[in-house]
């Protein structure tokens, strides 16, 4: 049992403040967060950190290396300091993820702020609605939106996430890029891209300006600088002005920590039966003509892309979206009001991505018109057709995908079993409907008791019993968060991994859940975003995955269009083969992937040949090549990458060092809450669990079982962020101690120092002194003096390892320091603040450099603006003296 003096000692560590200097500076967060250390994210978060005059960071690891966990990393520091005003800005189909990964990961509250719940704030008197006691996420659209009430709030940090679409931000016709900068143009930021640079490095120029706009000169004279970059000394010069700015981490220099598996493609092919294929024609026939009064203009291509995916989903899903547009039009023949709104609530209860995609895809407002005679004709006609499609769509019963989907599992449980994994599948759709109808069809075939379902709502019966059972078994543990959408997720997650081998879901599922122990992915309804297909495949395919993924797609053999596209995704993007899916240049190449769907569609719409079919796929393809552009990739490596055998060393030394402290973090958080909890708990040494009996006063707690493991234990997850835990820190710390005797027992203790060896049998006197430094850096160090009554001086390494040996508190003792101790606490208390001093003495140098830079840059602007005025007078006093010239211009 340690001591009072230990554990005041012990609290005093375990809550003072680092220097952003000090590699320890992350520990309360890694040793709280909910993850496994990888060393290249320490590396990175602390990368953030590394100087107060430092207004942010480009964090630009490869795709996969957990780039929210290092951001995460990064805001739980921020929150442990008491730092509050935190936002989140990422695309608007992440928003969840985030939420979900900083709250289950980092224990941080989090809120989505969107159009929906700002207005009832502000409705409710809330001044800046932006300004809450949680961490605040939001999408780009929507901050753009509220750039005025972003500038007036001085944020303590801002994570930017695909960071990327903001790198044309230097083009006068960025309005979003511009909208936001100008906002947090004084706030310190983290960017979060694999793609810092992709066709040109005036996108570098871009992202870096975003976090400081004194690291370049201009766009004109970085473009006069460094756009042709010609030899070794500009790469190298340019690569120095950037390594403050900007870290990057490469998947091939972590494999030493990270085991990545394979993606293993089966493709099912299928011929649609006759009445299918009819149907699917029709549509397509109706879809293209000129004019058509169900699809409003400022929605035709929106409502073209929803109707072509439910058509290629299933005959139940197209026949939904055909009965609710013949009832829309219907409901326009009776003048009714709110057309819009109601067509949208019916598509978006099958179609759960209509909402999400809406604003990039929809073309503004329409406005109501009078209808004529030939109006009312041509609305009645229209409404026969759809009623004819639709009767068609309700009759077929089978569909031949379907049928595909069960030989498919067959082929895909039939090679995880070869693989030695889990019998699990997740199926995705993107319809409602086509998810109801492929219940129905596999219950029928042998899956009845083995399916769950995940989608937007999780409202049917057999969702709200996993849900009730899962709260009833949960309950009184963390696991529980209050949160309906949280728990069940978590409820329905965790059934899946325990008791169902399939999970069939919307696109709901392909955001913030993970399922490393799922190793079959099926596209029943493939995306054309490359952006979203990953996004699934990276539910199972991440970190944490033992086994090779099977990835399954459907083929329609009857569709060329269909073919190519599924050629591009797979030959191209290369998402589903490899080690890892698609690369950094093929997802930055199209930037957030609509433009590329809107393509797709196009294509679908105005090309009826085969020919046309592959003439148009072939043009895509070939722009896509050129984007990818290969020169770009040497300059990418030179500009960003550090040679391999310097980044091994660096995350070696990392992983060591971060293991060893959070060792001794989580070792002196135990021992003190033993001390202080003695009579309150029951502990068990070797599970580190304790059982609370009484909650302290004043800490509002609840009973029971706490653990510190990061997994396998129910009960309450005990960590130093943990109300319990800050309190009894809070009770040690302010202790007033006046001085003991103390024994060490090193003959009692199972290990060997030989630091500690020599002072065997003497006795001493031993001070601890803290130094607390408030400023742009704050900080503390906790000096530990120690002398023998012999004279000879106990390093203070060696002291701390005294409070490591089982020890017994005697009567309390008059404290005498002598005076060379005294001598010896000052002189390390002007060594930490020389130390300091040296530290920030560089910072201001690194400062100094940059603003000379800087100056230089704009000069150099400058100068080949007065070139180019000279050149322009030269020009016109040739003219001018050329007496032909000089009758011609008068």
């Amino acid at each position: 049992m340690i001591t009072e003096y230990h554990a005041k000692l012990f609290a005093h560590e375990l809550s003072k403040r680092h220097s952003v200097a000090d590699a320890e500076k992350l520990a309360g967060a890694l040793l709280d967060a909910q993850v496994d250390l990888n060393p290249h994210q320490v590396e990175a978060a602390l990368f953030a950190f590394k100087s107060p005059l430092s207004k942010g960071a480009i964090l630009a690891d490869e795709v996969g290396l957990g780039k929210t966990i290092e951001a995460g990393l990064v805001l739980a520091q921020k929150w442990t300091e008491g730092k509050r005003r935190i936002l989140v800005i990422t695309p608007a189909n992440l928003r969840k993820q985030w939420s979900q990964e900083i709250e289950e990961k980092f224990f941080l509250p989090t809120l989505i702020l969107e159009a929906k719940n700002y207005n009832k704030m502000a409705k409710d008197g809330a001044r800046r609605p932006f300004e809450q006691k949680k961490l605040v996420i939001c999408s780009f659209q929507f901050a753009a939106r509220h750039a005025e009430e972003l500038m007036a709030i001085p944020w303590d940090l801002v994570v930017i996430d695909e960071a990327h679409r903001l790198r044309n931000v230097y083009r006068p016709d960025n309005r979003i890029g511009r909208a936001l900068k100008g906002a947090l143009a004084n706030a310190p930021k983290v960017l979060l891209t694999a793609t810092p640079l992709q066709n040109s490095l005036m996108e570098l120029y871009g992202l870096v300006s975003l976090i400081d706009d004194y690291t370049f000169g201009d766009a004109k004279s970085f473009r006069a600088q460094y756009a042709r970059l010609s030899g070794d000394g500009q790469f190298d010069e340019l690569k120095t002005r950037l390594t403050p700015v900007c870290h990057r981490t490469l998947r091939r220099q972590v494999l030493e920590y990270i085991r990545y598996t394979n993606r293993i493609p089966i493709t099912e092919e299928f011929i649609p039966t006759e009445a299918e294929q009819s149907l699917y024609d029709m549509v397509s026939d109706y879809l293209r003509r000129p004019s058509l009064q169900a699809l409003p203009s400022s929605q035709r291509t929106l409502m073209t892309l929803i109707m072509r995916k439910l058509l290629a989903s299933s005959t139940f899903a197209i026949a939904g979206a055909l009965d609710s547009l013949a009832r829309k039009l219907e409901r326009q023949l009776r003048d009714d009001k709110n057309l819009r709104e109601k067509l949208e609530e019916e598509l978006s209860e099958d179609y759960e991505e209509y909402e999400e995609i809406a604003d990039e895809w929809s073309d503004g407002e329409d406005e109501p018109e009078l209808l004529t005679a030939e109006d009312i004709a041509a609305i009645e006609q229209e409404i026969s057709d759809l009623r004819e499609f639709r009767d068609l769509a309700v009759s077929i019963s089978e569909n031949a995908k379907g049928q595909a989907l069960l030989s498919a599992l067959r082929a895909g449980f039939s090679k995880t079993a070869e693989l030695g994994a889990a019998e699990k599948a997740i199926i995705f759709t993107e319809s409602r409907r086509t998810q109801e109808y492929l219940v129905r069809l596999l219950s029928e075939n042998g899956y009845d008791d083995k399916l769950v379902l995940f989608n937007g709502s999780n409202n049917d019966a057999q969702s709200k019993a996993i849900y009730a059972a899962w709260l009833e078994k949960h309950k009184g543990t963390d696991r529980v968060t209050g949160s309906r959408t949280a728990d069940i997720r978590a409820a329905l997650v965790e059934y899946f991994r325990e008791d169902a081998s399939i999970m069939i879901a919307t696109e709901a599922a392909a955001e913030g859940i993970n399922l490393q122990f799922c190793s079959i992915v099926v596209n029943y309804d493939l995306p054309w975003n490359p952006q979203r297909i990953e996004q699934r495949i990276g539910r199972c395919h991440r970190y944490g995955q033992r086994y090779d993924v099977v990835v399954i797609n459907f083929l329609n053999k009857n569709n060329a269009a269909d073919q190519r596209v599924y050629e591009l995704l797979a030959e191209k993007f290369q998402l589903f083969s490899g080690v890892f899916g698609a690369s950094d240049e093929v997802l930055g190449a199209i930037e957030s992937g609509v433009e590329f769907e809107k393509r797709i569609v196009s294509i679908y719409q105005n090309c009826r040949s085969t020919e046309e079919i592959e003439t148009e796929f072939e043009r895509l393809r070939t722009e896509m090549d050129e984007n990818i552009n290969a020169a770009m990739e040497d300059t990418r490596r030179k500009l960003l990458e550090n040679f391999d055998a310097e980044v091994h060393d660096r995350l070696k030394i990392n992983m060591d060092k971060s293991r060893e402290y959070l060792d001794r973090y989580s070792r002196m958080l135990w021992e003190v809450t033993k001390f202080e909890l003695a009579k309150a708990a029951k502990f068990d040494d070797d599970y580190r669990t304790f059982t609370l009996k009484a909650s302290p006063a004043g800490v509002g707690v609840p009973t029971g079982a706490y653990f510190m493991a990061k997994s396998g234990i129910d009960g309450y997850r005990y960590r130093l962020g943990h109300p319990l835990a800050q309190h009894i820190l809070s009770a040690a710390a302010s202790r007033e101690l006046d001085g003991a005797d103390i024994t060490f027992d090193y003959t009692a203790w199972p290990q060997k120092a030989v630091a500690i060896e020599p002072y065997v049998g003497t006795a001493g006197t031993l001070v601890a002194h803290k130094v607390s430094v408030r400023g742009a850096d704050d900080q503390d160090h906790i000096i530990l003096s120690a002398l023998t009554d012999d004279g000879r001086r106990i390093d203070g390494n060696a002291a701390m390892r005294l409070f490591e040996l089982p020890a017994k508190q005697q009567a309390r003792a008059e404290l005498f320091l002598p005076e060379s101790l005294s001598a010896t606490v000052q002189a390390e208390r002007q060594t930490i603040l020389d130390d300091m001093a040296a530290r920030q003495a560089r910072w201001f140098d690194d400062e100094m450099e940059k603003l000379d830079n800087w100056a230089e840059d704009k000069r150099a602007g400058l100068k080949a603006d007065l070139k180019e005025l000279d050149d322009q007078i030269k020009a016109l006093n040739r003219l001018l003296k050329n007496p032909m010239a000089r009758r011609a211009w008068a």
